[in-house]
């Protein structure tokens, strides 16, 4: 397993793209981000291919199946194999979701928002602990797109996950394309969301397509990135400097080669951006920006 350490931008690995990966003698991709549900099986092909990719790249663990924000106890024995998995593979880290997915036998196929109450911050923030305990070292909290806002909020969805990663101890993974989704389908400033972000925990960030239903925006992960996203994303980088960064694809999946002239465009901006940091930022502001495509 190659381990390293992680820099630059990656991208999702998708089954239909492994093969492709694997008999190139050698690519631009400095690691890959593991969607952990898609290879818990036994044996098999699929878990090969994934050893095989974790000998020549460093990888990381992402998962949407244990519903943190929930009731119903966590589902240890699903846990113990998201660990076996990342030490099999030896990702460098583990990530899921600020949301509640159901609870018990009652599952919903999305990743549900929860209220942003200082009673919220504290059951979720021992939830993280316990994982955390169990894992044994830190895991990485992604926001998520939300469609509908809790009339019982007491704080902003930008200070709840800042709390949350206060009182957990935890890193945070800072998906942009969500950050901007929930912004436009609830009226709401993406800048404020970023601005309360604490940079300091932030190990990762998603980038990803919306699709534009017409009253409200979809997170598909069926399109290119938007370029309001794009924008939101230089303009993150160049006030904190580089964060190892990926795109996700996960629905009408493209050709590896347009998958990685997506991934192409954020490592240019890492490597463009990601040094502006202080007063060189404040200069750029002052010009007003430039534009990153």
């Amino acid at each position: 397993m190659k381990r390293g350490s992680l820099n630059g931008a990656g991208i999702g690995l998708r089954i239909p793209h492994v093969q492709q990966i694997l008999a190139a003698d050698e690519t631009n991709i400095p690691w890959f981000e593991v969607l952990a549900d898609n290879w818990l099986v036994e044996g098999g092909l699929n878990k090969q291919m994934l050893e095989a990719i974790a000998e020549r790249y460093p990888l990381v663990l992402h998962s949407v199946g244990l519903s943190l924000g929930g009731l119903s106890a966590i589902d240890m024995s699903y846990l113990a194999r998201i660990k076996d998995l990342k030490e099999s593979t030896g990702a460098l880290w583990y990530s899921e979701h600020a949301s509640f997915s159901g609870n018990g036998e009652y599952k919903v196929p999305d990743l549900l928002p929860l209220p942003y109450t200082t009673e919220a911050v504290k059951h979720l923030s021992q939830r993280i602990i316990q994982v955390q305990e169990f894992m044994g070292e830190r895991i990485l909290l992604e926001n998520v797109s939300t469609y509908v806002s809790c009339q019982f909020n007491e704080l902003t969805e930008g200070e709840f996950l800042a709390a949350v990663a206060q009182e957990a101890d935890c890193y945070l993974l800072l998906d942009i394309n969500n950050a901007y989704v929930t912004a436009k389908n609830l009226n709401q400033n993406m800048q404020a969301f970023m601005d309360v972000i604490p940079v300091e925990r932030v190990k990762q960030i998603h980038l990803a397509g919306f699709h534009d239903k017409g009253d409200f925006l979809l997170d598909a992960h069926n399109h290119p990135v938007d370029r309001e996203v794009w924008h939101a994303f230089e303009h993150f980088i160049a006030k904190n400097g580089a964060i190892p960064s990926m795109i996700e694809w996960d629905n009408d999946l493209p050709p590896l080669e347009r998958l990685l002239a997506e991934r192409d465009i954020a490592a240019n901006i890492l490597t463009q951006f990601g040094h502006r940091v202080g007063s060189q930022y404040k200069e750029q502001e002052d010009r007003g920006g430039e534009q990153c495509i």
